[in-house]
């Protein structure tokens, strides 16, 4: 429907417009929130439900699905608000697992010193690649963080009396909190579960906030044209450092967490081919969406752990599946969603319309 136009006073519609487009905007804020309080609430109650509807094997599954959403987050934190497309943050994912084993089984550490050295290496390595890989873009800084992941793959392989070489380095994990006789470990698979959640809705508000803030506007403003955005007086480079330095932190706690979830850390983890997966996920998902990653990583973990049993080529299918989804949903997932949710709102601004 079109809104009624006075010829004789046109600003007397502009009151109606604004109106209508604030209705609209509240109506997807509504949809929104309530998709984002049945995520929580699916996530929350996942060690009584699934065990209930599927095999208990499957909680630890939704654990792997959130742990790796974070690598996916992070790819997602370049393409999607930024528009720099890499394949090296795996290097982050694997240097926030050999910090968090190489504290623990080489210098002793406890649970947070070891966690906050896994998460500080990959930040402080974030810094150092960003500073090189961000004065490039295009395909030239997708080339530049494949370089980095590769060196610093190697370099794992090499260095056998730290990193475990081919072997990787496991560890016995410690406990997160010993007073007494109270000891709060995450041996125990709740115990487990909970703090993978705590920590990965953590990163997500942090995202979340970020995204909303000026930085995360600036962001966008870089990604639609970072020539104009020079001109308006936005330091470029240091606005996508910054995107660069968060999702290295970002892809950082998971490698910490997947290094306490598996009790193990490998350079496997480093190589391309891992963040090749996570740029998937991510556009499965919907990038410039902040669930998408989720969504992206979760659907495709799901199809290998389903589809692995049937067939030993199931990559194949899971191939088949993500050209669909780039052919005929190119924004993703997320897009769908996205697309979904304002059709829903206008149905239901023009039913208030009709009522009245």
């Amino acid at each position: 429907s079109t809104l009624p136009v006075n010829p004789g006073n046109p600003r007397a519609d502009v009151p109606a417009a604004r109106n209508l487009c604030r209705c609209d905007t509240m109506s997807r804020m509504g949809i929104n929130r309530a998709g984002t309080l049945l995520l929580v609430l699916f996530t929350l109650s996942a060690p009584w439900v699934l065990p209930l509807l599927v095999d208990s094997f499957w909680v630890d599954i939704y654990s792997e699905i959130l742990i790796w959403s974070l690598l996916a987050a992070s790819v997602n934190l370049l393409f999607g608000y930024v528009g720099l497309l890499s394949f090296g943050q795996a290097l982050f994912f694997g240097i926030g697992m050999y910090g968090v084993a190489v504290g623990v089984a080489k210098f002793g550490l406890g649970f947070w010193p070891a966690f906050g050295l896994g998460v500080g290496l990959s930040t402080a390595m974030a810094v150092v690649a960003g500073a090189l890989a961000v004065r490039l873009t295009w395909h030239y800084f997708a080339i530049i963080t494949v370089v980095f992941s590769l060196i610093f793959y190697f370099v794992a392989l090499s260095w056998k009396p730290v990193t475990g070489g081919d072997d990787g380095l496991p560890f016995s994990v410690p406990e997160i909190i010993s007073i007494g006789d109270f000891e709060l470990s995450i041996t125990n698979p709740d115990v487990q579960y909970f703090f993978i959640v705590l920590m990965v809705g953590a990163c997500y508000l942090l995202m979340d906030r970020i995204i909303k803030s000026p930085l995360g506007r600036a962001f966008i403003t870089v990604r639609e044209n970072d020539t104009r955005a020079a001109l308006i007086g936005l330091n470029v480079y240091l606005i996508r450092l910054s995107a660069f330095v968060l999702a290295g932190f970002v892809a950082g706690v998971g490698g910490a967490l997947f290094a306490f979830f598996g009790r193990y850390a490998s350079a496997s983890y480093m190589f391309y081919h891992v963040s090749g997966e996570a740029v998937v996920w991510a556009i499965i998902g919907g990038v410039g969406t902040l669930f998408g990653p989720i969504v992206g990583t979760g659907l495709l973990i799901v199809l290998r752990e389903e589809l692995s049993h049937v067939w030993d080529h199931y990559l194949l299918l899971v191939g088949v599946a993500v050209i669909v989804v780039v052919i005929f949903a190119p924004r993703g997932l997320g897009g769908i969603y996205t697309a979904l949710v304002a059709r829903l709102a206008r149905e239901s601004r023009s039913d208030k319309g009709d009522g009245q």
